[in-house]
């Protein structure tokens, strides 16, 4: 299972070039291209199938694997919506994480940062309302970098001051879910809807 999304997180950072301009790299690039394009695709039938199961929240498209640098891009996510949600607002997400050998899905609520509004960094902020259930996670931006956040009420109100005096600039809840290559799929999807709903929660308190 997602044995070429396995194969693919090894190549996170690698620069990607056409193979007609890659001289003697071209085999290495049209063999990277393929790949590359394997794992999304595994990714992407993971995520078609989790939208069966979290009807009426839609898939959007899932992430390209590389960016606009053509940087290779192996931590593939989409975001999930209501047909009520504006592309601003805050959503529920699968993210790829992890390296070769020692990867999972997480499921978070989050946002896109290039569609963001004003209010949606205020929206976000209100996961914090709630107290975190257990297996759940923060994961915490400050100063431009991210980092896990156990739960717990001196942690959450400790990171709603923290939000209040601009010292922290985000915060998602996450759950991971770690993946074995010899798992099955449809386990894997059961865990991902699981998870999708214990969220579900903190997704709410966003449109309060």
């Amino acid at each position: 299972m997602l044995k070429a999304v396995n194969d693919y997180l090894s190549n996170q950072g690698v620069k990607y070039l056409k193979p007609e301009k890659a001289g003697e790299q071209a085999s290495f690039m049209q063999e990277l291209r393929s790949q590359a394009q394997t794992a999304r695709q595994e990714f992407a039938e993971i995520s078609q199938e989790l939208a069966e199961r979290v009807a009426p929240f839609e898939p959007e498209r899932v992430s390209q694997w590389m960016n606009q640098a053509q940087v290779c891009r192996p931590h593939f996510w989409c975001y999930y919506r209501l047909p009520s949600d504006s592309l601003e607002d805050v959503a529920l997400a699968i993210r790829l994480y992890g390296q070769e050998d020692d990867f999972g899905i997480s499921v978070e609520v989050s946002f896109i940062e290039r569609k963001k509004s004003d209010q949606t960094l205020a929206k976000q902020a209100k996961v914090l309302d709630l107290p975190l259930e257990e297996g759940l996670y923060y994961w915490v931006q400050k100063d431009g970098q991210s980092r896990r956040v156990e739960g717990g009420e001196d942690n959450r109100q400790a990171l709603k001051e923290a939000l209040n005096q601009g010292e922290v600039r985000k915060v998602l809840v996450k759950a991971d879910i770690p993946i074995e290559t010899s798992g099955s799929k449809g386990a894997l999807v059961s865990q991902l809807a699981k998870d999708f709903d214990r969220l579900l929660p903190y997704y709410q308190i966003t449109k309060s």
